[in-house]
């Protein structure tokens, strides 16, 4: 790579040599320029890295000189040089996209600082967070060595997600390995981390708080504290993707507390939402609501009755709560809420259940186009950013801001992109999903699943007498032995819940006040 090029323009040039020496002692190729008009002229032909422009010259200003040269060259960075630090100067130059902004007299160092920060910006970055993380990757390590509670699970995996989102724009393909194996690493223990844990959960006063305690213990109390709660739970959100769209929440919200709960099994939304809004696990909804409640192989939706769930636990905590619910499953049902949202300001609570990231992740399965759009991670993330920052939900959350509604964001299970076949058979009536499965005579790699002899042990319901529950591990999904191939080929690389790992288990909950 050649030298970097510098045009600097200032009608007293000449007073600045020894700063032109300087640079040029350091490798930098600096062409000097009088005026405004001759610098436009040298930016058509030479190819500059970079533009030092003084702002307070004779004929043509620096400013006049900026808008002309970045008409033509947009992505050129320009540092603007002034005596004056009058505000009105600095807000000119800052809405012409300078890229610095430097107050005369301007020492050498100064000048090289705002070269690094321009020029070597992302390579500086790079090159800091892999030194970061490379340090960070033993401690990681040892805590994973040592990790035995839920509190250092939850710590371990939010540090995972981290350094995921801090190395995903380095150059460093190396590094984003070396920490896919250290997730993988984690999600195994994790996994028999739950598989010794999950039961004793259901029967200890001090579990972490699971789907159906949510409501109870962290949404019920900041309700009855505030004037007004808009309640999202955002379907199939996993914790990086959540922590993509609260840097657009960021800008109307204030973060007041962010509480990790877990999941219940199956991580999957008919059995992890329900159970949210009911504040029952699936084998008490059976009992007390069998109206409400479908199993795997019953006909029909199976979160048809999230509304009437919540009612009946509002009932259950005595609580006389006015209260707005309002499912959107399409755009035509998010305008019109948002649209109409003015009229929930009287309720104590405004739930919204939106489905977006939920038909996301089901789309990547069935449609070529989303497989390629989102076809790992940091794609999936993008993708989910790019619909939240263009959706009727951003909207709703701008109008909650403005009518001083506190702001809670939840979900009900993450998901995780499966990629580990392992085989399984059963009897026709077996339930369809590929990270658990339900149904009689299930035969499978007992060292790849937690297998649930009796499901009544983990308060799941029994569809018959000798059924029982299998959850898949990690990355792994559940084939079939009949077209075994073909199956694995379609499902492979998409993204599953219904299992066990920290990406479907390990939810947010945050609680934002208004800015």
């Amino acid at each position: 790579m050649g030298a970097i090029k510098i045009l600097w323009v200032d009608d007293e040039i000449d007073l600045l040599k020894p700063h032109i020496l300087f640079l040029e002692k350091k490798g930098y190729n600096v062409t000097k320029c009088n005026n405004g008009a001759d610098a436009i002229d040298l930016c058509e032909t030479d190819g500059f890295d970079i533009v030092f422009l003084d702002e307070n010259m004779p004929g043509l200003s620096g400013l006049e000189t900026l808008s002309k040269i970045k008409n033509k060259h947009q992505n050129l960075p320009i540092v603007m040089i002034t005596k004056s630090e009058e505000e009105y100067i600095m807000e000119d130059a800052i809405g012409s996209k300078i890229a610095d902004y430097l107050i005369k007299p301007v020492n050498p160092n100064q000048i090289l600082l705002s070269l690094k920060k321009n020029l070597d910006h992302s390579r500086l970055i790079s090159q800091k967070t892999t030194l970061n993380y490379q340090q960070e990757f033993r401690k990681i390590s040892m805590d994973l060595m040592m990790v035995n509670s839920i509190d250092e699970w939850v710590e371990i995996y939010k540090n995972l997600i981290y350094w995921e989102l801090e190395l995903e724009n380095i150059s460093d393909t190396g590094m984003v390995e070396i920490l896919e194996s250290q997730k993988k690493e984690a999600n195994s223990l994790f996994f028999k981390f739950i598989k010794s844990n999950y039961q004793d959960w259901l029967q200890d006063d001090d579990a972490p708080i699971l789907s159906h305690t949510l409501f109870k213990k962290i949404i019920l109390p900041e309700v009855l504290n505030s004037k007004g709660t808009l309640l999202v739970v955002i379907d199939n959100l996993r914790y990086d993707q959540f922590r993509i769209l609260e840097l657009t929440i960021n800008n109307y919200y204030k973060k007041q507390e962010e509480k990790s709960y877990f999941s219940i099994l199956p991580t999957a939304t008919q059995y992890a939402r329900n159970a949210i809004f009911s504040g029952l696990m699936p084998l008490e909804m059976e009992k007390k609501h069998p109206n409400y409640w479908k199993n795997d192989t019953d006909e029909g939706g199976k979160n048809l009755f999230e509304e009437e769930f919540l009612f009946e636990q509002l009932k259950r905590l005595r609580q006389n709560l006015k209260v707005g619910f309002h499912k959107i499953t399409n755009i035509k049902n998010g305008k019109q809420l948002a649209e109409n949202f003015n009229a929930t300001k009287e309720n104590d609570l405004t739930v919204i259940v939106y489905n977006f990231v939920d038909m996301l992740s089901h789309s990547k399965t069935e449609m070529e186009v989303i497989k390629e759009l989102a076809s790992d991670d940091k794609a999936y993330r993008s993708l989910t950013n790019s619909w939240f920052i263009n959706s009727p939900l951003l909207e709703i959350i701008q109008k909650a801001q403005k009518l001083g509604l506190k702001l809670i964001i939840t979900t009900d299970h993450g998901t995780i992109n499966s990629k580990v076949p392992t085989k399984v058979i059963g009897d026709k009536n077996i339930s369809s999903n590929l990270r658990y499965k339900t149904g009689r005579s299930l035969t499978y790699e007992d060292k790849e699943v937690f297998a649930v002899k009796n499901p009544k042990d983990i308060m799941l319901p029994t569809l018959h007498i000798s059924s029982s529950f299998i959850f898949a591990k990690e990355d792994y999904f559940f084939a079939y032995p009949n077209n075994y191939n073909h199956f694995v080929q379609y499902y492979k690389n998409t993204y599953q819940h219904g299992g066990i790992s920290l990406e479907e288990m390990i939810i947010p909950c945050a609680i934002f006040e208004p800015k």
